[in-house]
C-alpha cells in the first residue's frame, strides 16, 4: 500500500490489520531509520528527534497502540511525509 493511502486510512482511525511491512515503510517515509532490532522490537530513530519509535511485528501486523504512539509523535513534531521513490 502506498504511504499516503496508508496514512489516510490511519488518520480515519483504522488501526487494526495494518501490515508491518507497510507501516515500516510509512515510518521510514517520515525520515525515521531502523537503527537496531532487539528480539521482536524494531527501534527507529530520527535525526531531528530524540524520541525513539519502537515497533513489534505480531503475525505480520503492527500493534495498534504503537501506531497511535507514532501518529502522536508525527503530530507533536509536525513531521511531513517524504515523497516516495
Amino acid at each position: 500500500m502506498n504511504r499516503r493511502r496508508l496514512l489516510k486510512r490511519l488518520a480515519e482511525g483504522v488501526l487494526k490489520n495494518v501490515s508491518f511491512t507497510d507501516f515500516r515503510n510509512l515510518v521510514e517515509g517520515f525520515g525515521f531509520r531502523l537503527t537496531r532490532v532487539t528480539g521482536s522490537h524494531h527501534i527507529f530513530t530520527h535525526p531531528n528527534i530524540s524520541e525513539l519509535v519502537n515497533l513489534q511485528e505480531v503475525k505480520g501486523e503492527t500493534k495498534p497502540y504503537q501506531i497511535r504512539q507514532f501518529l502522536r509523535l508525527v503530530e507533536r513534531y509536525n513531521l511531513r511525509l517524504e515523497e516516495e521513490e
